[in-house]
């Protein structure tokens, strides 16, 4: 999706890899364990000083856990996974119940065109709470009510669900717009 969109996608395992980076995507999978072992390589404090320095971020499903303030378990109950703490959001994990309630649902997205974009929930996480300074993009109805399921604040952008999947790579070129603004304020070209 991010070479489709005319970025060139390099994988991160090493703190030095970080240096350079115009854009970071923070992956779904499980956000504990992602924590754990950015934690384990050393890699979590530096991520947090280069968000800090300006450093746009993609987070999708576990990503946008990990950019969380809070992260509550699916019963509610505060978790004591490590977070980023960067982006001023509460969320639920696993929120939309476990891998049998997967789904699959046409989103209304702001600040995309082109109509619905195809989202595929799986062990999701959403919004429970946002802070002030973070924008709403899309919600989806649930049982509870509206649930917020993709957000930006600043140069962070979550969702609870993985573009990936379904090939629309229209949020991953919103991303990429983001960051390649960003380059050109920061290095004077535009």
């Amino acid at each position: 999706m991010l070479r489709a969109s005319g970025a060139r996608a390099t994988p991160v395992k090493r703190v030095e890899e970080l240096e350079g980076l115009d854009g970071l995507v923070l992956p779904g999978g499980e956000s504990t364990t992602i924590g754990k072992l950015a934690t384990r390589y050393g890699l979590f404090a530096p991520l947090q000083a280069r968000i800090d320095e300006g450093l746009p971020v993609f987070g999708t499903c576990a990503g946008a856990i990990l950019l969380a303030r809070s992260a509550l378990t699916a019963e509610g109950e505060e978790s004591d996974q490590p977070l980023l703490a960067r982006m001023d959001m509460v969320v639920r994990r696993n929120a939309f119940g476990r891998q049998v309630a997967s789904c699959e649902v046409d989103l209304e997205i702001a600040g995309i065109e082109g109509g619905p974009l195809h989202a595929a929930f799986i062990r999701a996480p959403w919004i429970e709470h946002a802070g002030p300074g973070v924008e709403t993009l899309a919600t989806v109805g649930t049982p509870a009510g509206d649930r917020v399921v993709v957000a930006r604040q600043g140069r962070l952008l979550v969702s609870a669900f993985h573009p990936e999947l379904t090939g629309d790579g229209r949020l991953h070129q919103l991303f990429v717009e983001t960051a390649r603004a960003d380059r050109c304020r920061i290095r004077g070209g535009g």
